[in-house]
């Protein structure tokens, strides 16, 4: 029998239990973030001023998956929208289910705060993650263009 899956925001003391989630997340995409942005996205998640939260999914006491959602205002809307800016479950781990729990606890905390809209954005070769992510919400049908500056 599978232990029960707990998610809860992070704290202080989780640091090293998030860490290892960041970093494979960045390895399966094929991206390497410099440490002193890592520190900054970290502070922030602790600050209760800052927009940004980060949750973890634990199981047997090791987290095994984390989320990263970002509140941000809306010209089309009063309440805000949820930026749902990083998803990862452990590698060995997936298709289980902690995907989309991590997924249901961002549209918990998004609708608890008034939310009007969660949304993200997956690459086009994440077609594992994306069949979870069509049976759970809507595609947009918007293509991303950005600008690095």
């Amino acid at each position: 029998m599978t232990a029960p899956l707990e998610i809860r925001a992070v704290s202080a003391d989780d640091h090293a239990a998030w860490l290892p989630l960041w970093q494979g997340y960045q390895r399966f995409y094929k991206t390497s973030i410099d440490e002193a942005t890592t520190a900054l996205t970290w502070q922030r998640f602790l600050d209760p001023a800052e927009p940004m939260h980060a949750a973890l999914a634990w199981r047997d006491g090791k987290a095994i998956g984390m989320v990263h959602y970002i509140f941000h205002r809306s010209c089309w809307t009063q309440g805000d929208y949820v930026y749902l800016q990083d998803l990862y479950v452990d590698e060995n781990l997936r298709g289980g289910g902690v995907g989309r729990e991590l997924i249901e606890h961002v549209y918990a905390m998004a609708r608890a705060a008034g939310a009007s809209r969660v949304h993200w954005l997956t690459h086009e070769s994440n077609t594992d993650a994306m069949f979870l992510y069509d049976r759970i919400a809507d595609r947009s049908g918007f293509v991303q263009y950005r600008k690095i500056l």
